[in-house]
Formats: structure tokens, sequence, C-alpha cells
């Protein structure tokens, strides 16, 4: 990183509450302090496991802090540069986009000037659009031409991960762009189009994570509810946000503190894949021992990764699982997000993906470990679970699946909606099923 001329510091919010300061040094080093009046407080979290509160004074640096905040920020280049454009700001570096767009993170954070703070947070505030001002909203998420049309609030929001999307608040039954301090409460998703140097068709890649999502929660993993929804011709798949809640009263929108696998392990988002250095199962399933409820939540995750083998999903990777953070240290696995399968589009045409190409996310063990989707067996799924000392838990949670898949398939075949692409549902429903069977031969 090049030298900066004075050091810079952002201040670091939680729901109105001064958490501490991040600041990168005139080396460049990034610093983070916890504030001393919020150390003191006995409902204190860490923003991070990584990170965890120390007494008074203690200053973290690098690494670890730049990956957490870096990992608030989308993955893909071109959207960040994309947000570099509208801004007009310096660089692509995790520092100075948040500066511009830190106000409404993933999780509980606001990133603010450290001479600012949050306006009232305990108001819903927000300017109401139409389905058309939705559409002209998404229209505006890959352009620049918008800005004069709404205010620059819609766009300063950071939500992680590799896909176009915006967020917006639902609330009393409309549309808004939220104010001051009031958080987003939805995030809608573009369909992905053409992807990667072979031009996979992800067009359908709404319906395709929609339909996924309702696989995982008939057999019972919890995931963020989610509906497809079209404004103005536009197609999104809304997902309601596991990270707000509305208050007791009704009166405001409580932000709740997360963090994904990435920033629990300080590992850059670049390296989010096992095989390209992130956390595997074996790793995640260690940090969960520590959770509120840890046989629940690694059940909850084993049977999540049994889950995306079956949908031949590769995307189970360290920044699709997250964590609630609360009080004293405690923390509890999130609900499951982002799951689609590559059945839709496996196959021997050029824009396709062979069945012998596709890899996990995370590696199931054996003798070896074992990414190749096409390789895995019920006796990989057994052995890593062994290493993690859930080998009993497994054997029921297997049985569970070869048992419920078939009536899952069927269950969710007869509620399909009359125009679901049949394109989406046929490769998944069948491959799933298929699929399952590897783990019925491998029952004694």
């Amino acid at each position: 990183m090049a030298r900066s001329s004075a050091p810079r510091s952002l201040s670091v919010w939680l729901n109105g509450e001064k958490v501490g300061r991040w600041s990168i040094s005139t080396a460049g080093k990034h610093e983070f302090c916890y504030d001393d009046a919020y150390i003191s407080r006995t409902d204190a979290c860490p923003i991070s496991l990584s990170l965890p509160l120390v007494s008074s004074g203690f200053i973290y640096s690098g690494e670890k802090v730049e990956a957490f905040f870096d990992n608030l920020l989308p993955e893909n280049s071109e959207i960040r540069q994309r947000i570099r454009n509208r801004f007009g700001v310096k660089s692509t570096s995790a520092f100075d986009l948040l500066a511009e767009i830190g106000r409404d993170c993933v999780g509980a954070l606001q990133l603010l000037q450290e001479d600012s703070q949050p306006e009232e947070i305990r108001k819903i505030t927000g300017q109401i659009v139409s389905d058309n001002e939705v559409a002209e909203i998404l229209r505006g998420i890959t352009g620049a031409g918008i800005r004069a049309v709404f205010p620059d609030e819609v766009f300063r929001i950071s939500i992680a991960g590799a896909q176009e999307k915006t967020a917006l608040l639902f609330h009393d039954g409309a549309w808004l762009i939220p104010i001051g301090s009031t958080p987003t409460t939805h995030i809608l998703k573009l369909p992905l189009g053409r992807i990667g140097r072979m031009g996979i068709d992800m067009s359908r890649s709404v319906e395709n994570e929609w339909l996924c999502s309702q696989i995982a929660q008939k057999l019972d993993i919890k995931t963020a509810p989610s509906k497809i929804s079209t404004f103005d011709g536009i197609k999104v798949l809304v997902v309601e946000r596991f990270d707000r809640v509305i208050s007791s009263e009704g009166n405001w929108i409580i932000r709740l503190p997360q963090e994904d696998f990435c920033q629990i392990t300080a590992t850059p988002s670049e390296r989010k894949y096992e095989a390209d250095g992130g956390p595997g199962i074996r790793s995640i399933m260690d940090i969960l021992l520590g959770a509120v409820d840890p046989l629940g939540d690694r059940r909850t995750f084993i049977k999540s990764q049994i889950l995306f083998w079956l949908l031949a999903a590769p995307d189970g990777h360290a920044k699709n699982f997250s964590i609630f953070l609360e009080g004293k240290g405690h923390f509890r696995l999130t609900p499951i997000y982002d799951i689609m399968s590559a059945y839709p589009v496996m196959g021997h045409r050029k824009d396709a993906i062979p069945r012998d190409k596709l890899k996990l996310a995370m590696a199931f063990e054996g003798k070896n470990r074992h990414y190749e989707w096409h390789m895995i067996v019920a006796r990989h799924i057994r052995d890593t679970a062994k290493r993690c000392g859930f080998e009993h838990e497994v054997e029921g949670i297997i049985g569970e699946f070869v048992d419920r898949i078939p009536h899952v398939i069927s269950e969710i075949s007869a509620e399909l909606p009359s125009d679901f692409p049949d394109s989406i549902a046929t490769p998944i429903l069948v491959g799933v099923e298929s699929t399952a069977q590897r783990l019925s031969d491998g029952i004694s």
C-alpha cells in the first residue's frame, strides 16, 4: 500500500454506540482500537472473534484488521471500481471505499468520519419509492446515470459478496430509500447473466437461488427468507436481512452484529475457498465448539455442507457462513444464504461445466482431500465428520436425508409456480434425488 501523508481514521459505531476507531498509519498499517467507554459496558460484544475485547488502549494492527474491514465490501473488483467511479473515490482500497459507503454495512457496524456521529437511530425514516422507481435503482446498479434522480444514500451501502445487488428498506407495506441512520432491511439481487471465461449462462440465478433455499428449508436448514419479485420487468431475488430486527416498540430497526468466517479467521476474501487458503470444514467445526449451541450449530453446518454436495453447489465457502455476535463473547450460527446449484449449467456444451470439473468450496476428507464433486461418496462425509468428532451425529443426518429427500422433491415439485422455468427446476430436482442415491448406497 502506498504511504499516506498523514494518519487517517474512521470511527466505528454499533446501534448508536461508538465502538472504536479504525486507522491507517503514516506507514500504511491498519489499526483498530476499542473505545474505553464501550469496553466498560457489560453488554459489549467484539466486532469480531478475531478482534476480541481487550484492556483499555490496546491497539490491534496488521492483516487481521485489514481483512476484517475489507470483508465488509463486495469481493468483485468490477463492483468496487464502479463504487469508486460513482463517488469519485481516490482508490478501491477498503478504507477509501468504506469512508464513502460504510454507513450501512453487513451486520451492525457503521463507519463514519472521525468528526461525525450517527443521526438518531431510534426512528425509521426514508423516501418512499414506487415499483418503477425501484426498477430505476436496479438499472443504476451497473451504471452511473441516476444519481440526479435519487439521493446518494441509495448507493451508500456496503454488501459483501460477488453478485450485483442493492438494499432497500421495506416498512409499512412500502419500499423506501432509508435516510440518516435508518438501515436497510432487504437485499435485492439481480440475475448474474453470463459469468466467467466460459460464458456460463446464469441468467436464471434468481430462480436457482430461490429453489435451493426452498430445498434447504424443507430439510430443516434455516435460510434467509426470500421471494422472487419483478419491478417494471426487472426480476430480482428479494432477501430479508437476518441482521436486522424491528425493536419491541416497533419504532426503530436494530442492527444485529455478525461476521463471516473469513472475518473470524482473518482471511482475505480472495482466499475464501479452502483450496486457496481459506478455512475448511474441520476448522469451522472447531470454531463452532465455542458457540452458544455447539451441537445445534455444528449439526446445521455439516448438514449444509452435505446439502451443497447434493445440490452440486460450488460456493459453500467461508464468506457464505456467518455468526451472530452477542455480549460476553457469545456467538451462534446465522441462517444459511447464497446457495446456488450448478446442475442447470452442467454438461458438455462450450458454455457448460463438465461434471468432472466441478469442485466444492470445502473438501470432504478420506485418505485424501476431495473437492471434486463427482468423486465424493458417503464414506468421505463420514470420514470428515469423524475428524470433527461428529461421527455419531452424522449417521442420523445421512439417514434423515436419504429418507426425506424423495418426499421433499415431490412436495416442491407440486408447489412450484406454473411459470417456474423447467430449465432450472428439472436439473436441480432430478440432480438432488440422483446424488442422494449415492448417500443411500453408502448406508450399511
